[in-house]
């Protein structure tokens, strides 16, 4: 009995490791794709994979399945295992069995590795590689996602949840997606949208291609859905291993304390540093930032200068650049960093920006990671087409998003601050715990040139010399409102920083406010303008 029934669950094992069997697993491969168990082998540290539901099976009770051979595994693969030393859950689409298409009891598996990772407070991953619901399981796939979407939202704020496209998700596969924390793209080989090309051509009467219509680029530039997109599917594999690094497992506050604890004690691990390292040098913050408001620069490096280390990991990086916001070391510990992009719109807040802000700065809150916020904005983008896309509405996220985050939050005005931009960009009245400015820092309703346009056009328009009155009233206005003294006087501004104090002030800063204790208002909850 004990060799027939080990023999057995060996060939059982083994089979469901074949997935649809070796021509599928060879076209699969000809895609430039890798099969689910492949792809978890990868992404975990080797040797700690414990698949869960080896054994479940395609139901295969009604006319419609039996007439097909019943699936082990049923195209899902799920399980935990370890990302550097730490535990993490799994759920990897087989798209060599079924296209990776969602049946009852595929949704059952998955649910049960959400419920675990759940209930351990471990983080969770999803490979979908999934043609979405299994059209001859009807109404019980369709209910399936409805049990999935009802645990990501459960989990959400909870632990982290992440996604990566690897294949052509449609469907409910997108929303289980569009559910996660975060979700990764590889071009050429990730493809969501809710409904495919033929249907478009269809209802529509436009033909469009599946890249067209729901690529990693149109994802990752246009529409915002995806948080970061790879060359291939292994560089993707390490992006959520290197995403994983800066999280802690959950929002729990000792799970917090846990991640800070280790980030201190390991400082940078060795798969986020670039070999053989080297001691960076840096020019100084006044070469950096031109102290014309006009002049264009690349907000990254200072960003670079501030962390002092490779450590930035950008989210949304090809979407609504005039915003930038990830994840950095400073100081040892994770921070969420937040920037205005002067090299793109001029730095200007407009929708996608606004959405892009909003979404980072309530993760940071949920999970604990402190904020920082370089400033230097103009405005909120002006014009009839940001208005009719919603600018107040997307704009107010902003306002929100700040205002409810718990977490320590320190502003650092690098030169423009001007009207509603100045205060969506965490300013002191909207809940900064700290806020600090450059010498060269602008604090107004608008930039110097629009007010005295405005405040003095009869006299511009009357004088013998209208360009000479023009720059007389010009600095006028920068002597008395255009910079961060009269901000300090009135309490707007904390402290004014010479740039060589910087580092070592906004490091003893975070230090002092580390351990802050959320005080959240006392109600179900709010009603974000979404």
């Amino acid at each position: 009995m004990w060799p027939d029934r080990i023999e057995q669950t060996i060939e059982m094992r083994r089979r469901q490791k074949e997935g649809g069997g070796r021509e599928k697993v060879e076209r699969q491969h000809q895609r430039g794709k890798m099969t689910a168990w492949e792809r978890v082998e990868f992404l975990l540290d080797p040797g700690t994979f414990h698949p869960f539901g080896t054994f479940y099976e395609t139901r295969k009770d009604q006319d419609s399945l039996s007439r097909r051979q019943p699936y082990l595994g049923d195209g899902v693969l799920t399980g935990w295992g370890e990302i550097n030393g730490r535990p993490v859950c799994v759920a990897a689409s087989e798209f060599t069995v079924a296209g990776g298409s969602l049946g009852e009891v595929q949704a059952e598996k998955i649910c049960r590795i959400q419920d675990l990772a759940y209930e351990r407070k471990i983080p969770i991953v999803f490979l979908d590689d999934s043609g979405g619901a299994r059209i001859e399981e009807g109404i019980m796939a369709l209910n399936g996602y409805g049990k999935i979407f009802c645990r990501h939202v459960k989990a959400s704020g909870v632990i982290p949840q992440i996604a990566a496209i690897l294949g052509p998700c449609s469907g409910g596969a997108c929303y289980s997606g569009a559910l996660c924390d975060f979700i990764f793209m590889v071009k050429g080989v990730s493809q969501m949208c809710l409904t495919g090309p033929q249907v478009v051509e269809a209802v529509l009467g436009q033909k469009v291609t599946l890249e067209e219509l729901g690529g990693s680029k149109v994802h990752s530039e246009a529409s915002g859905v995806a948080h970061a997109l790879y060359e291939d599917e292994r560089s993707c594999l390490n992006g959520i291993r290197k995403l994983l690094g800066y999280l802690p497992e959950n929002s729990g506050e000792e799970a917090v304390k846990e991640q800070r604890a280790r980030i201190l004690k390991e400082g940078i691990p060795a798969s986020r540093r670039k070999q053989p390292e080297k001691k960076q040098t840096y020019p100084p913050f006044e070469e950096l930032v031109p102290a014309n408001p006009r002049s264009v620069y690349d907000v990254h490096k200072v960003i670079e200068k501030l962390l002092g280390n490779e450590s930035f990991f950008e989210i949304q990086k090809h979407f609504a650049p005039n915003a930038v916001v990830g994840l950095g070391i400073f100081d040892r510990r994770v921070l969420g960093i937040v920037a205005n992009q002067p090299a793109y719109l001029g730095g200007a807040l407009d929708c996608d920006a606004s959405d892009k802000i909003t979404r980072f700065v309530r993760f940071c809150d949920c999970f604990g990671i402190p904020l920082l916020t370089l400033v230097d904005v103009p405005a909120f983008f002006p014009g009839e087409a940001q208005e009719r896309a919603g600018i107040i509405r997307h704009g107010a996220k902003i306002l929100y998003g700040y205002a409810e985050a718990c977490v320590p939050k320190v502003t650092l005005i690098l030169r423009k601050a001007y009207g509603g931009a100045y205060i969506a960009m965490n300013c002191r009245t909207l809940g900064a715990d700290a806020v600090y400015a450059w010498p060269i820092a602008e604090i107004a309703v608008m930039g110097a040139e629009g007010a005295v346009r405005i405040l003095n056009g009869k006299e511009l328009q009357n004088a013998q010399d209208p360009e000479g009155e023009f720059r007389q009233r010009k600095q006028e206005y920068q002597d008395a409102f255009s910079n961060p003294f009269l901000a300090a006087k009135k309490g707007a501004v904390d402290e004014i920083l010479l740039p060589e104090e910087t580092i070592e002030r906004l490091s003893r800063t975070f230090r002092l406010l580390e351990g802050k204790k959320a005080d959240p208002f006392s109600k179900r909850h709010g009603n974000m303008p979404v």
